[in-house]
């Protein structure tokens, strides 16, 4: 067991976690809500667009959903959908494992969200399941990133903070590294290049965005709630893996007993928190599991997407869950079957 080794790969997925997670939070904030007054209207459309906004990598979509569902503005079937299609923090770590199954899964669990969330309401309105009252929940305010965009880089430039200016230092420092292949791959691949091109990204919006964002959203947030969960559950599940007999043994093991793995990763997704279904991801990026395993774990978990909705409807999230469970062992069941 190479242990500096694990500690590097875990490092190099952590930054290309965090540097994608503001730039898809930056995003979040300059579409000004436009994604979310846009689900409005028919139910298909309910059903399209809360599987969009579950299927966008992270939390942020996720939470969008719960909000717009305990207000009235998409129906239960529609917030089943969006979890279905939520793959919480670990899309990004596909992302960066193996990107083109990973837009592949993506893509199988907006589809799934769209048909399993039409089906939701039919057996919700057969069951009499009333929703949930509306509520009020944090809002994303978008006026956060407003106002003209040279004033405060000015601003910012002639009295940065100290924390502005360890953001930076820190933002440079991951922008060095990773363009010398201290982390990340040793050579001017796609990921290198990708990796380089976000911690740009996030290197400038340090330099122009407001105070409150980058305490708040950046920092605050990104930084302090999900990056440093995301290395420890990375770096655990790699070490994890690294205690396993020989591949072709664990491989020989999961294939007697796959019923039983399809069922652990169900159950392991009713947990509100990305983490866990890490070593899932990892598994899979090893050959240790087939794709349809990693389908399942995907799509009964939403990382810490539900907590929200725990905090308005313990019973809400409890039929959530269910359905997702039940729909999502079915799925990947079939899936197996076809050698998948």
């Amino acid at each position: 067991m190479n242990v500096l080794a694990i500690l590097r790969e875990a490092v190099t997925i952590t930054i290309f976690v965090f540097s994608m997670m503001v730039f898809v939070d930056w995003l979040n904030v300059r579409s000004r809500g436009g994604m979310t007054m846009a689900l409005r209207g028919r139910r298909w459309r309910e059903y399209v667009l809360s599987s969009f906004l579950g299927a966008t990598p992270g939390c942020l979509g996720a939470f969008m959903n719960v909000s717009l569902y305990v207000h009235g503005l998409i129906s239960f079937g529609a917030l089943v959908g969006g979890m279905i299609a939520t793959s919480g923090d670990e899309s990004y770590v596909m992302l960066s494992l193996f990107p083109e199954k990973a837009l592949i899964l993506f893509g199988g669990l907006f589809l799934s969200g769209i048909i399993f969330g039409a089906i939701s309401d039919w057996i919700a309105r057969r069951l009499g399941m009333e929703p949930c009252e509306a509520c009020r929940l944090q809002e994303v305010h978008p006026e956060e990133l407003g106002g003209s965009q040279w004033e405060t880089l000015r601003a910012n430039l002639r009295r940065p903070s100290l924390l502005r200016l360890g953001f930076l230092s820190l933002m440079i420092a991951l922008l060095m590294i990773s363009s010398l292949g201290v982390v990340g791959p040793k050579s001017w691949n796609w990921m290198r290049v990708t990796l380089v091109v976000l911690l740009s990204l996030g290197t400038v919006l340090g330099f122009s965005s407001s105070e409150h964002y980058l305490r708040t959203h950046i920092v605050g947030h990104i930084l302090r709630t999900h990056t440093l969960r995301v290395f420890l559950w990375t770096f655990g599940a790699l070490l994890v893996l690294s205690f396993l007999p020989p591949q072709e043994t664990v491989r020989a093991f999961i294939q007697g007993h796959i019923w039983l793995i399809f069922l652990f990763a169900g159950l392991l997704g009713i947990i509100p928190e990305s983490g866990p279904h890490m070593i899932f991801v990892m598994m899979y990026a090893s050959g240790l599991i087939p794709f349809s395993v990693l389908f399942v774990s995907s799509f009964v978990q939403d990382g810490h997407g539900m907590l929200p909705l725990l905090s308005v409807s313990v019973r809400d999230s409890l039929r959530v869950k269910a359905f997702n469970l039940a729909f999502g062992l079915a799925v990947g069941g079939v899936l197996y079957l076809f050698g998948v």
